[in-house]
């Protein structure tokens, strides 16, 4: 039996994993962030800045544990097909979002850059290069700056990215957002030791911190082998594009 709900996936766009590494994992992988980034969870006065950007780059330690879990491999194979994406070795790009301080002006809606680009840049394109894993590092509820999903909108993108040249992506994101704008929004909520295994069609955001803790979540870019088309026969492009 897959770990994940695949027609729910094809339906929303997005997948929440539960419990892909135990939450002491996440725990212990966010103790070693709050070293990272000097500042401390009982210490309030060194909580400045909304955001503060961080990362894990080697996969050590409880990083290495949640990137290389069986229930990831087994919700990705699921969604891509065995053999169809490359494992990562690390959680990459971090940003942990601060409560009680001005937001950032960073909550556009958008779809992560998936494309590479001849000129060494990242871009969006509808033959997307990527899917997105939005790992929880800390305990995330409804008032700790989640994620918004807009439900369904991997079905929105196709028909505003083409098949044209790849796009800039804060060109992209007004047009995404305009196009999806009718569609329900669904918090990326959990604990320490989840993840959620998004769509590189699906348009989310983030969004102000009205909570108490600070939320850590790593944003991981996973490869595919070949770029998403309508011909791939995966999940991934049954969700995009319906049945090819």
């Amino acid at each position: 039996m897959s770990v994940i709900d695949v027609e729910r996936f094809i339906e929303d766009g997005f997948v929440k994993v539960e419990g892909v590494a135990p939450r002491e994992v996440g725990d212990q992988a966010r103790g070693l962030l709050w070293e990272r980034i000097g500042l401390s969870p009982e210490d309030r006065s060194g909580w400045t800045q909304p955001v503060v950007w961080t990362a894990d780059l080697r996969g050590e330690g409880p990083f290495g544990t949640l990137i290389n879990g069986e229930r990831l491999r087994q919700a990705l194979d699921a969604v891509a097909g065995p053999g169809a994406w490359v494992p990562r070795g690390c959680l990459g790009n971090i940003p942990v979002r601060f409560p009680d301080v001005a937001p950032a002006d960073d909550r556009g809606w958008h779809i992560d850059a998936n494309t590479p680009g001849a000129d060494g840049a990242w871009h969006v394109s509808g033959r997307p290069h990527t899917l997105l894993l939005l790992v929880l590092l800390s305990e995330v509820g409804a008032d700790d700056a989640p994620t918004r999903i807009r439900v369904g909108s991997h079905r929105d993108t196709p028909a505003v990215l083409g098949e044209g040249e790849p796009m800039d992506p804060m060109v992209a994101g007004p047009l995404l957002e305009e196009a999806s704008r009718g569609r329900p929004q669904a918090p990326a909520t959990g604990v320490p030791g989840d993840m959620y295994v998004v769509h590189p069609f699906t348009v989310h955001a983030a969004q102000e911190h009205r909570g108490t803790r600070p939320r850590f979540m790593a944003q991981a870019p996973v490869m595919l082998r070949e770029p998403l088309s309508p011909a791939a026969g995966s999940v991934l492009a049954r969700a995009a594009w319906g049945s090819a």
